[in-house]
């Protein structure tokens, strides 16, 4: 059984127009399960998808003359005087295709979806061939929403944050919490969600990490320090919602501080890792340029480490809140802090994250938020909370 995702209705409209439509993101979240679901939904039988680890799909652009293509494209049925739907998957596999993707664009009515794993990659690559005839759309592990209707559980949330503050209740926070608890241990990437036995899904779990490290990590970095690398992201998986510290970093793994750098690059641009700016006003004196890091899924993390559930309830929040414009923290250099600083349709909310949200903490929050001119701020608890401005953490 496929399930729809929050991005699909934004990519179904792509379908009449006229760009190069790229979906990037870590492997497993579920790419070319979504690219079929779109390739099913094109009534036009002028179309064919494309596997490019597939060594026979690969050759279909071997040519040196690219409107050969069509000629090999006549065994699928493809009409090149129709408007031709062109599905191609992986196209790391074989990145030289992006040149016989620009030259068909530009000189056939060709509607182009394409799948890649790393965004570091595909970044780089393209840029250079596809500028201007492209849009871009990120695909990550599921959201908390997304994970109920995985699980048959149909809720839609608002992303208005005072609607969702006045609409919880506990009958609901008790229907849901269990699930809440599972998606906090085994994350989101769909096979795991979809797996019932405990056992299975961790073994899963290391499969999608180590997955990750041979074909992305080994195949994109040619870093002569591989163990270093590997340590420093066990590393981060212990400082989850904590700021960077490079000069730290490169004493702990023994290597530079661009070396550290370059790591840290590869780690967010295959989107294992994610990092957040601190929000900042001239005329206060916060800590700037210091990053966060967070973990690209909790299960991830509590297969490989033990961290305080307090952080990996902060990190859970994180990853709900990356469907939103923009995501900061802020602190003060007096130590006094706010988790999250959301933008949505331009306008700002403070988030506060706590295991058990008590009043002090909403009037520390409230005089913070009122120091920056945010005039919208909620704690959200993982326990149910009867403050008035607090979320449910499973809201967010």
């Amino acid at each position: 059984m496929q399930f729809r995702r929050k991005i699909q209705p934004e990519l179904e409209k792509q379908i009449t127009t006229r760009e190069v439509v790229v979906i990037t993101g870590m492997r497993r979240t579920g790419k070319t399960t979504l690219m079929r679901m779109l390739f099913d939904s094109i009534k036009s039988v002028n179309k064919v998808f494309l596997d490019l680890q597939n060594i026979l799909d690969q050759k279909l652009f071997d040519e040196i003359d690219y409107n050969n293509i069509f000629a090999n494209l006549k065994s699928y049925g493809i009409i090149p005087t129709k408007k031709v739907y062109l599905f191609i998957d992986e196209i790391q596999f074989k990145p030289e295709v992006t040149g016989a993707v620009k030259y068909l664009y530009d000189h056939y009515d060709v509607k182009f979806f394409i799948t890649g794993s790393s965004s570091f990659y595909l970044k780089n690559l393209f840029p250079q061939s596809l500028a201007g005839r492209k849009v871009t759309f990120e695909l990550f592990p599921l959201f908390f929403e997304e994970f109920l209707t995985f699980n048959k559980i149909p809720l839609e949330l608002s992303n208005n944050f005072n609607e969702k503050s006045s609409s919880k209740n506990f009958i609901e926070y008790q229907k849901l919490s269990k699930y809440y608890e599972e998606y906090i241990r085994y994350g989101g990437f769909p096979q795991v969600v979809l797996e019932k036995d405990e056992k299975q899904k961790q073994l899963m779990l290391r499969d999608i990490f180590n997955s990750y490290f041979q074909l992305d990590v080994i195949t994109l970095a040619d870093f002569k320090k591989i163990d270093a690398f590997k340590k420093l992201i066990f590393i981060l998986m212990e400082r989850v919602g904590s700021k960077l510290d490079i000069s730290k970093l490169s004493s702990i793994l023994g290597v530079s501080r661009d070396t550290v750098y370059s790591y840290i690059s590869l780690l967010e641009g295959t989107y294992f890792i994610f990092l957040i700016n601190p929000f900042t006003l001239n005329r206060d004196k916060e800590i700037s340029g210091t990053k966060k890091v967070y973990l690209c899924d909790n299960g991830i993390v509590n297969q490989f480490s033990q961290i305080a559930k307090g952080s990996l309830l902060e990190n859970s929040v994180f990853l709900n809140l990356k469907k939103y414009e923009a995501v900061n923290y802020y602190q003060k250099r007096s130590g006094a802090e706010i988790d999250f600083i959301v933008k949505n349709n331009n306008n700002l909310t403070a988030l506060e994250v706590k295991t058990n949200a008590v009043e002090n903490d909403l009037k520390k929050l409230k005089r913070l938020s009122e120091n920056l001119s945010i005039d919208e701020y909620y704690l959200v608890s993982h326990s149910f909370s009867k403050i008035s401005k607090s979320l449910c953490a499973y809201q967010v």
